[in-house]
């Protein structure tokens, strides 16, 4: 079974968000972009399901503020849609 794609949300007051790290133990950082208007960090994650996401952002040290399942409606080249 191909992996599932997340989206992942982490509210940063701080100003300057820090990048997410690397993730592991399955789980892959497709892309993260910063959202300043709202203080979002959004890191689309691919995984085999919702619990593995969420424990290999928060062994990378990621605050996990949100995590909801998503689909592609225009997939990066090399990406699984």
């Amino acid at each position: 079974m191909p992996d599932e794609l997340f989206a992942l949300e982490r509210y940063e007051h701080s100003g300057t968000p820090t990048a997410p790290c690397p993730l592991t133990s399955g789980a892959r950082l497709v892309a993260a972009v910063h959202l300043p208007e709202d203080d979002v960090v959004l890191a689309l994650v691919e995984g085999p399901d919702e619990a593995h996401v969420t424990a290999a952002a928060q062994a990378a040290g990621w605050r996990v503020d949100r995590l909801l399942p998503a689909r592609w409606l225009a997939a990066p080249r090399g990406t699984a849609e």
